[in-house]
């Protein structure tokens, strides 16, 4: 292994949003405090690849407002200069992990956010794209939940609220960083019960989140198109 200054520094963010919703157990606030207290250890050990990598993450929890979110997210990323920009959300209904492959430029609210402001058909940005498409490698990320028995589906709709406004403007941004990595990925609800219908046990769900910022970081150092998987 590398001598620490030797090592290639790969800062990483990862957001997730304030308790929302009525839910009890906040998943995103469990697993981003995980990733930040542990990061990756024991990844390099396992894998060669990430042996002469420092990978320090960095976390950030945004309120579920269409206003707000996304300045604080942009706010961190100016502070910290990440490789690898990973915002997360909460799917209510959902039975495992959610990777989302596709941002679109519509804000269509059907409920308030926390400022009580409810857009309705509004672009989040008049000049910016239709939509764009994730830069996270979603192939190998889903083989490794495979791999680990994690439950996880793709979806190409990421809704028209505050989850995929702060997607589009994640990746807004990224379309002029070369460099920098971006994507979106929803959690469950936490679920302790053996064989749920919906949810997961939040252990399983850090080792799903510790999977996506270890296959990221994967591709950041060696690039394959084909670890996209857009469609």
């Amino acid at each position: 292994m590398a001598r620490l200054e030797d090592m290639k520094q790969i800062n990483v963010v990862m957001s997730g949003f304030e308790p929302y919703e009525g839910i009890d157990v906040n998943p995103c606030l469990e697993v981003l405090s995980a990733l930040e207290r542990d990061g990756l250890a024991g990844f390099a050990e396992q894998d060669r690849l990430l042996a002469d990598a420092q990978v320090t993450i960095h976390t950030v929890l945004l309120p579920v407002s269409f206003a707000k979110a996304w300045p604080m997210l942009l706010e961190t990323i100016e502070r910290t200069h990440p490789d690898i920009v990973i915002a997360t959300g909460l799917k209510r209904a959902a039975r495992g992990m959610q990777l989302e492959r596709c941002a679109t430029n519509l804000m269509d609210a059907a409920k308030p956010d926390a400022d009580n402001r409810r857009p309705r058909r509004m672009p989040i940005d008049p000049e910016g794209p239709a939509a764009y498409w994730t830069r996270l490698p979603l192939r190998s990320i889903l083989k490794d939940f495979a791999d680990h028995h994690i439950p996880a589906t793709l979806s190409s709709d990421a809704g028209t609220y505050v989850c995929n406004s702060l997607f589009y403007n994640l990746l807004n941004w990224a379309a002029t960083k070369d460099h920098v990595i971006g994507g979106f990925l929803n959690f469950p609800t936490v679920n302790e019960q053996p064989h749920p219908q919906h949810g997961l046990p939040l252990a399983q769900q850090i080792a799903a989140a510790r999977d996506v910022v270890h296959e990221t970081v994967r591709h950041y150092l060696e690039p394959s198109s084909g670890e996209i998987l857009l469609a």
